[in-house]
């Protein structure tokens, strides 16, 4: 990287950190950013969602809402860039272009926790625990795929401690019925029958989409 603290000290600036996204991984991103403090703005087009940010944080969270304009700017001033980007289902938007790496200072670091999904830098690729960067035009990538695995025993038990009620209602009740009586379960249904029934999945495959509430009609 640039050699930079990101707290600072005494006499230095903290550096700055801009987190594209502020959702569940996207704020605690920027939590553990301030925590060592650094200059933390986090970006998103939902402003009910930055409203929420700001009455949680004040103005120790800076926040903007997400156009292309405030996007370059946060990215080029920034230190580190966190990708935390996220369409359920379907790929992640590229939010950081090749051509805007030119623009960036030499030596700032990307992190795409999006790379599951494909990544919302330009120039991610998958990498690993045991080889976790690379350079591009003088921007340093980590981008590691299931970056939980690094912390397997938490990210398991957190994992287990969200999906275990789902899975006790499956058994209870059977595939069909739990999904009939929890809409927002329903919405989480991706492939019945040999049909795709999640909209996202449908559109980034190209496939015909037949809905949830179709397919389980008269079952």
């Amino acid at each position: 990287g640039a050699g930079i603290l990101l707290a600072g000290v005494p006499g230095v600036a903290a550096a700055k950190v801009a987190v594209l996204g502020g959702g569940v991984v996207g704020l605690n991103a920027a939590r553990l950013a301030m925590g060592l403090g650094a200059d933390v703005t986090i970006l998103d087009k939902s402003l009910p969602r930055l409203a929420e940010i700001d009455g949680l944080y004040g103005p120790q969270l800076k926040t903007l809402y997400a156009t292309t304009e405030s996007i370059e700017e946060s990215v080029f001033a920034a230190d580190l860039i966190i990708g935390a980007v996220l369409v359920p289902g379907a790929s992640a938007p590229k939010l950081v272009t090749r051509d805007m790496l030119q623009h960036m200072k030499a030596g700032s670091v990307l992190v795409d926790v999006a790379i599951d999904q494909g990544g919302c830098f330009e120039t991610s690729h998958a990498t690993t625990h045991a080889e976790p960067t690379y350079i591009v035009d003088n921007i340093v990538h980590y981008c590691v795929a299931n970056m939980p695995g690094a912390v397997a025993r938490t990210s398991t038990f957190a994992l287990t401690n969200a999906t275990l009620p789902y899975t006790l209602r499956l058994a209870n009740l059977g595939w069909k019925k739990a999904l009939k009586a929890d809409t927002n379960f329903r919405n989480g249904l991706n492939v019945a029958n040999g049909h795709i029934t999640c909209p996202a999945v449908a559109e980034a495959l190209g496939v015909e989409l037949l809905l949830a509430e179709i397919l389980l009609q008269g079952e």
